[in-house]
């Protein structure tokens, strides 16, 4: 075996079939039974994410939009011609990617948990294994083991996030991202409601310390939408790690990827694009390394990897943001608007004098 992946998620997939479809012997082991169990993410894609890989349309929906809501419910829509956003069947396109994967010539081996390695010469001595693989990536979660047992980077700045799957939500617009800003429900963060692919997801994340009062997200969201007949189908949890990529990624023959690695947006907390874009770059660096002398990729990947510097400074801002009356005395002024839309659209949320004025107008409209 060449590489052995821990982790069959988005970075551990990507870095996986990339690695195999360039010539090299890959194993991916996840200690759940199978891809895309227990999943503890939203499962929202951004367009370049959706745009990463070519995934069956079924398993997603798009939006439009995003629809921003003051503690006092009061809301504005932001948008931005020509991006959107994704709802997604998480469990059915982690199961799709892991076919793909195996399709590509990679072996995965559920139920299997990653207990420790030992470096040997040229390979690694995995722990109640025979393989000894030449390669090891940890593709494990924001707490990677992989990381651990190396002593490579670890994350230590999180939000906690929970979520409800929920039927029978009448009245919620399928076309928008329904974001709630309220410092006494979601402090450090933000609730939201998604009209997904199957059922409603309700949830909120949290600053770590404080627990998240998913009760209280979902009284908020019944006063917006018809709740009545509203049927909870199951619940999500996780850490989020939003301190930015961690240091190190990688030493000799072992390489982070997605989460362990810190991949993760501070201040959006997605991390599914960078899991895909960065895990598909680490198994080219990996393969390019054994099959033909390449560089370091741990070297490779540290020069590619996002800093996040003007990020990170708005997630420690955010963290200290004002109480609720500020933010519906403020929240929907021009500047907090502008740096919303950057938050959710990127450089494509900037706005001309006329995109200003309209959307001035539709926040008065909204709030009287």
């Amino acid at each position: 075996m060449d590489v052995l992946v821990v982790g069959a998620s988005f970075a551990g997939l990507a870095c996986a079939r990339a690695a195999s479809i360039l010539g090299l012997d890959v194993t991916v082991v996840d200690r759940k039974p199978e891809p895309g169990a227990a999943p503890h993410t939203t499962g929202i894609l951004v367009q370049e994410a959706a745009r990463a890989v070519e995934l069956p349309r079924h398993f997603m929906r798009r939006i439009d939009g995003v629809r921003l809501y003051s503690p006092s419910l009061r809301s504005v829509d932001l948008e931005s011609p020509g991006y959107a956003f994704y709802a997604t069947d998480l469990p059915g396109i982690l199961r799709w990617l892991a076919d793909q994967t195996e399709a590509a010539g990679v072996r995965l081996e559920m139920g299997t948990r990653f207990e420790g390695a030992t470096r040997i010469g040229n390979r690694f001595s995995v722990k109640g294994s025979n393989a000894t693989p030449r390669f090891l990536v940890g593709a494990d979660g924001p707490r990677s083991a992989v990381a651990g047992a190396f002593g490579l980077g670890r994350n230590t700045e999180f939000l906690f996030g929970v979520e409800a799957e929920v039927a029978g939500v009448a009245g919620i617009e399928q076309d928008r991202l329904h974001v709630f800003i309220d410092r006494q429900i979601a402090p450090g963060y933000i609730g939201w409601a998604v009209p997904g692919v199957h059922s409603t997801q309700i949830g909120l994340a949290c600053r770590r310390g404080v627990k998240p009062d998913l009760p209280a997200m979902m009284a908020q969201v019944a006063r917006v939408f018809d709740c009545s007949r509203a049927v909870v189908l199951g619940h999500r949890a996780g850490l989020i790690p939003v301190g930015g990529t961690v240091a190190p990624i990688g030493g000799d023959g072992v390489l982070l990827a997605g989460d362990a690695a810190g991949l993760v947006s501070p201040l959006t907390a997605g991390g599914i694009h960078n899991a895909l874009h960065f895990g598909r770059l680490s198994g080219r660096a990996i393969a390019d390394h054994l099959l033909d002398h390449g560089p370091d990729p741990a070297q490779v990947m540290g020069d590619l990897l996002p800093g996040h510097g003007w990020k990170l400074q708005m997630r420690r801002l955010w963290d200290h943001a004002p109480p609720n009356p500020v933010i519906d005395a403020l929240g929907f002024s021009r500047p907090a608007l502008a740096i919303a839309r950057l938050v959710f659209f990127h450089n494509r949320g900037l706005l001309s004098a006329d995109g200003w004025r309209a959307l001035g107008e539709a926040a008065v409209r909204r709030a009287s």
